[in-house]
């Protein structure tokens, strides 16, 4: 993509916005067509040329690079995935901890990054629960259950439920000082909000929402420290020197890759990878930073059309910890019913409505949402 920069032409590149009133980017991001362009060509090559695997090969490296730069880091820390439940395990597996330790979370944290803590129990790791703080956690959250057992504190970035924005830099503060491994999940905030991988020990994220590929595809950040953590499973992709050489040495050690690729198994998610790139520059060129300012501002301007109707979104009332999901308890049921039968995309979370913009979103997508929010509470078709 050239001769873009900020939002101008932007909305134009999702063709989705003109069949749909979509607010439904927390649950994943439609494509755009550079996104699909970059898809055909990929698919192009393996129809008419069965796979150029070393080619492809080539592109993973390239856009491992540009997604490492994205996050303020080095391409050796990170390894791609199939989604943050994958990178989430390789941290509760990966890292080092004896029965009777303890991991660290908050309630109401989404089920893919507390099961893979949860399975360990049965070897002995003690999962300790915090309190859900209502405007975002930060250090002093977590500081009173953190003791000389735990192993690790892991935390999402933005909640899924509520759009809180957790201070990561605090809790990383808390972690270094008690040199204790910090995991976080941005799988919501990764392409929307600042995710800088420095102070983090292991992050991991989806790209199917806010770097606006298809599912499938993921990444872990490590940080240099944990380099010669064994992972649980090895492939081919896990060693040293050539990934794609199937000769086996009986008689020698296995040498695992000193980069994070010793976490990679196997063929990864080529196409969906070549997408990454084409949206890591897609986001480039408009800029992560107004992309932020963007989300927050539809935020803004929501609430102030709701208040009206008497409607408050619930969540952080803090500007700095608000995020690009905003949660509304609307009362009666079968909202999400409702909205989609207007063409409105949102997803029901905890019986409340999950609005969640992206980088396409525009003034009038807000307007339709309530301008419906308002005809059923006027006419008191509100369900059971």
């Amino acid at each position: 993509m050239t001769g873009m920069s900020g939002l101008e032409g932007v909305r134009e590149l999702f063709p989705i916005t003109q069949e749909l009133v979509y607010l439904d980017n927390a649950h994943q991001a439609p494509l755009s067509s550079l996104v699909r362009r970059e898809l055909d060509r990929f698919y192009d090559d393996a129809e008419w040329r069965a796979g150029p695997k070393e080619k492809w090969a080539i592109r993973v490296e390239e856009v491992r690079v540009a997604l490492a730069a994205f996050l303020g880091t080095t391409p050796d820390t990170i390894a791609f995935t199939k989604n943050t439940s994958e990178g989430v395990n390789i941290a509760a597996t990966t890292l080092p901890w004896r029965p009777g330790d303890n991991v660290v979370l908050m309630a109401g944290e989404h089920a893919n990054l507390a099961y893979g803590w949860m399975h360990q129990r049965r070897n002995g790791l003690e999962v300790r629960v915090v309190p859900a703080a209502s405007e975002g956690a930060d250090g002093e959250t977590f500081r009173p259950v953190v003791d000389a057992q735990t192993r690790a504190v892991a935390v999402s970035h933005v909640a899924y439920d509520t759009g809180q924005r957790n201070d990561i830099a605090s809790i990383g503060r808390l972690c270094a000082d008690r040199g204790i491994p910090l995991v976080v999940d941005a799988m919501q905030s990764v392409g929307v909000f600042p995710v800088e991988a420095e102070g983090v020990d292991w992050l991991a994220a989806g790209c199917h929402k806010g770097l606006l590929t298809p599912h499938g595809l993921g990444f872990v950040h490590r940080a240099p420290r944990f380099a010669e953590l064994v992972p649980t499973y090895v492939a081919a992709a896990s060693i040293e020197g050539s990934p794609h050489d199937p000769e086996v040495s009986f008689d020698t050690e296995i040498a695992l890759s000193l980069t994070a690729r010793r976490l990679e198994i196997g063929n990864l998610n080529y196409a969906a990878i070549h997408a990454l790139g084409a949206s890591l520059d897609l986001i480039g060129q408009v800029g992560l930073a107004t992309i932020t300012e963007r989300v927050l501002a539809l935020g803004d301007y929501l609430d102030g059309e709701l208040a009206p109707l008497g409607v408050e979104p619930i969540g952080p009332t803090r500007r700095d910890r608000r995020s690009h999901i905003r949660v509304l308890d609307l009362p009666g049921t079968g909202w999400q019913d409702y909205l989609a039968d207007r063409a409105i995309r949102v997803t029901e979370v905890r019986d409340r409505v999950r609005v969640s913009f992206g980088l396409f979103t525009a003034e009038e997508d807000i307007d339709a949402l309530v301008r419906a929010i308002g005809d059923r509470l006027r006419h008191g078709a509100l369900g059971n």
